[in-house]
């Protein structure tokens, strides 16, 4: 089979219909676009903005720029200092279901970041799904660890600057 083959299957393509052609072919005279009227003229169909010229739908609406981002991860930010304040005697593993309990964060569903405001004096292993640079360093420094969980759906998450 080559290229000059090629043919449609018989009967799936119409020949296009002729119109203003004589009375005879059935779209002679006004061609199936009846008489007179904004139908029938040139260009006599209105988008489908065009609403009668009742205000459109796109215009009752409030203007809204940008867009949602679907792919946003939302953080429960937690302080070191409020490390510090519930778990400062124990130096035990922090992770987000210890959060949870200890009343710094309310839900279990959001991604957790751990931010560097306050002090921080006993090593802690603390295990979140962020770090802010000051808050790792001041982990660090005191001797604890940082462990970067991952969000769901998502890759580790961490500091490029």
């Amino acid at each position: 089979m080559k290229l000059h083959d090629l043919k449609p299957a018989p009967g799936s393509n119409k020949r296009k219909m002729r119109v203003g052609r004589g009375m005879a072919s059935g779209k002679g005279k006004t061609s199936g676009r009846g008489i007179k009227g904004q139908s029938a003229r040139s260009g006599g169909t209105k988008g489908p903005y065009f609403e009668g010229g009742q205000l459109p739908l796109v215009r009752r609406l409030p203007f809204r720029r940008g867009f949602t981002n679907i792919h946003r991860i939302e953080y429960k930010p937690v302080n070191v200092g409020r490390l510090q304040e519930k778990f400062g005697e124990s130096g035990q593993e922090i992770t987000p279901e210890l959060l949870i309990e200890a009343g710094l964060i309310k839900r279990s569903d959001k991604a957790v970041a751990i931010l560097g405001d306050g002090e921080i004096t006993v090593a802690m292993k603390v295990k979140a799904h962020h770090f802010s640079k000051s808050a790792k360093a001041k982990i660090e420094a005191v001797g604890g660890t940082v462990e970067i969980l991952t969000v769901s759906g998502q890759s580790p998450v961490v500091d490029s600057q």
